[in-house]
């Protein structure tokens, strides 16, 4: 039922500035929004959440594609000995070279194709990092969190551990906020400035 919403791999889905966005991305990406629909009780194959899970795919692969670009046009360049750094921490999660590959091969990518999507990862790290930083986490900001964490602690009558324990988590969990908001605005940005036609 899930791979019924899954299209032809080398279909184009969307044009970014003449950058193509093909099936084979969009159904990684799919893949990825229909479990994180099911983490949250959600029924991805009901006609109103496949809707918003296609949305949501397109949505997330022109936004990428655009910083992408961006962070092409300013150069950003990736060493080789990155790329293989990410590779064997990748490697490690397997006992063998022969079970990577097998688990390559399952996922219908080869071994090219990922180091080109490691390469881009990396480029798109050091891009946000840059252009688009998270900004200062005030004091403020990490009482103002942990008060609220504190009351839904207390209602639902579990014990709530002190500030001072849980402040890094806090503070982890407010800078991937403030940079997803960063993230989005940047992406409206770019999407006013950008040619893009969408094709599914």
């Amino acid at each position: 039922k899930l791979e019924e919403q899954q299209i032809d791999e080398n279909k184009t889905v969307a044009i970014v500035n003449d950058e193509e966005i093909l099936g084979s991305d969009y159904n990684t990406a799919l893949a990825s929004i229909q479990g994180q629909m099911q983490l949250m009780g959600q029924d991805p194959t009901s006609k109103q959440a496949s809707e918003q899970a296609k949305k949501q795919s397109i949505d997330s692969l022109v936004g990428q594609t655009l910083l992408l670009q961006e962070a092409n046009k300013n150069s950003y360049e990736v060493s080789k000995a990155d790329i293989n750094k990410q590779l064997d921490e990748l490697k490690k999660q397997f006992k063998t070279e022969k079970e990577f590959e097998a688990a390559l091969k399952q996922s219908g990518v080869d071994i090219k194709t990922l180091e080109t999507k490691i390469a881009d990862d990396i480029k798109l790290k050091q891009y946000v990092e840059k252009e688009v930083p998270a900004g200062k986490i005030t004091d403020e900001e990490i009482q103002q969190m942990y008060d609220q964490y504190a009351e839904q602690g207390k209602s639902s009558g579990q014990e709530v551990p002190k500030l001072e324990k849980i402040k890094p988590q806090i503070e982890q969990s407010l800078h991937q906020q403030k940079q997803q908001e960063k993230l989005a605005q940047q992406i409206e940005k770019l999407k006013k400035k950008a040619t893009i036609d969408i094709k599914i």
